[in-house]
């Protein structure tokens, strides 16, 4: 270490206590010892100390209080809270006070070293950067844009806390769960955990869960052994495996099978895998979780498509993304900026034009059942058609554009009559074939590609789609593309 940084241990346990100090202190810490809250309360308030290593529950002032202390007097200041008990809502709320990562107990030497190295680096990056503390209050335009999209740009006081929420527990190997609407966001919320994470040149793994037949799911996951199945020519590494050392994330969690939701609780449990087919440990992974779903995971538990257990371990940090019909403030900001954006791609050159206020109340009065993906691809579609020298008004937009059949004069559906010279069974045997696979691309870009999503749109299971895929040797990177 370049300096001689101060830290503070508080436990009531005094041999925990000293063996945590004497560890420290070997590696050049400067280290104060306490055994009571309120105590060590009254040192913050008397000093400045680099890092604190707390137990949360202690006699008289909890280990939140010391943090709450620390954090208001010393923002620079990097809090640790070790705790045997930890649970979600204790969790959630240390790290929205502004801890820096939890400690859980029993832990080893090792552990400790590592989480007190990474608050150290964390203080100097600070300092480097001329930050009072390695948390914003508000968003940072070049770090969303690391991650390859605006849509984490927000002006609402709800999103930009979600951001804020997100960066602080990046810092942390803490599991989190999002929830939230197709179309709000999820994804990049996890983009924007693992980027500004320690982890951020390690892997980043998304996993569609309802994208993968349920089939394959196992193998893809955990891997396979030489022989497991027919086709397993040679072994193959699992995604789990792949994303050791980085995030993985789980999108549409609840669209896993339940019975590889329990051989994944088994890996977050002790991070020992087995591939399909072997009989034995085949690797130790160290992983990152970060799921999401768009359904209401209650819900989900309750309809025996997600494992309470599963669950909760996973949900150590929830972040839910509000629909944007609740925030119409991103509304404004988000049309202004898809129109620069897609304005630049489509037509350069061309003067930008403004957006009336009837068409800015036209988009902010519309619900938005895509949300963000709906308003970006409305947006588009505008600059597309728009005509050059007008400003866009509200008829500028068509809300229905997207994916809509071809409509004649009189209202009804464009049809290929070259049809009607085939014999009748032939021409209903295309007819439907054509609006099958029109009908799926629909969905599905709908969806985002989301199968799951898409059965429910159309009020079937999944199975039923895959059924008409196969008859129509339909793939569905195609029918996305379409």
């Amino acid at each position: 270490m370049d300096r001689q940084y101060s830290v503070l241990v508080v436990d009531d346990d005094d041999t925990l206590r000293e063996t945590v100090a004497q560890y420290l202190q070997s590696f050049g810490f400067d280290v104060t010892r306490e055994g009571r809250g309120e105590k060590a309360v009254e040192l913050v308030r008397r000093r400045r100390f680099d890092i604190l290593v707390i137990d949360l529950y202690l006699p008289g002032s909890s280990g939140m209080d010391i943090l709450v202390e620390a954090v208001e007097r010393y923002p620079e200041s990097k809090v640790v809270l070790m705790t045997g008990n930890p649970s979600v809502e204790s969790s959630h709320r240390a790290l929205e006070a502004g801890a820096f990562d939890f400690l859980p107990k029993p832990f080893s030497a090792t552990h400790l070293e590592i989480l007190v190295d990474r608050a150290v680096q964390s203080i100097e990056e600070d300092r480097a950067a001329g930050s009072a503390k390695g948390v914003a209050t508000g968003t940072d335009p070049d770090l969303v844009e690391s991650v390859g999209d605006h849509g984490l740009l927000a002006e609402s006081r709800a999103l930009k806390n979600i951001v804020d929420l997100a960066r602080r527990v990046a810092r942390t190997d803490a599991s989190v769960f999002i929830t939230g609407e197709s179309g709000t966001g999820k994804e990049l919320i996890a983009q924007f955990i693992h980027a500004n994470s320690p982890r951020r040149d390690k892997p980043w793994v998304p996993v569609n869960c309802a994208a993968i037949p349920e089939s394959l799911m196992e193998s893809e996951m955990f891997g396979h052994v030489e022989g497991a199945f027919t086709g397993a020519n040679r072994a193959k590494e699992g995604l789990l495996e792949t994303a050791s050392g980085g995030s993985l994330f789980l999108d549409e969690l609840a669209e896993m099978p339940m019975s590889i939701q329990a051989k994944l609780l088994r890996v977050l449990q002790d991070g020992v895998l087995r591939r399909v087919g072997s009989t034995r440990t085949d690797a130790v992974v160290e992983v990152r979780f970060i799921a999401a779903t768009n359904r209401d995971p209650q819900q989900a538990i309750e309809d025996t498509l997600l494992r309470k257990d599963l669950y909760y371990r996973l949900r150590v940090v929830p972040i839910h993304i509000p629909p944007l019909r609740e925030r119409p403030e991103d509304i404004r900001y988000l049309s202004e900026h898809y129109l620069d954006r897609f304005w630049t791609r489509h037509r350069p050159g061309e003067p930008v034009p403004s957006l009336t206020d009837g068409a800015m109340s036209f988009l902010v009065s519309h619900d938005w059942p895509g949300n963000v993906r709906e308003l970006r691809n409305v947006i588009e579609h505008a600059v597309v058609v728009a005509e050059p020298g007008h400003d866009m008004s509200p008829s500028t937009f068509d809300l229905g554009a997207a994916g809509d059949l071809p409509i004649a004069r009189n209202g009804a559906p464009v049809v290929d009559r070259s049809l009607f010279r085939l014999d009748y069974h032939s021409a209903r045997e295309e007819m439907l074939a054509n609006f099958e696979r029109d009908y799926l691309a629909y969905i599905l870009r709908e969806a985002d590609g989301n199968m799951s999503s898409a059965a429910r749109m159309a009020g079937v299971d999944r199975t039923t789609l895959y059924r008409i895929m196969e008859k129509r040797n339909l793939r569905r990177r195609d029918l996305l593309e379409a």
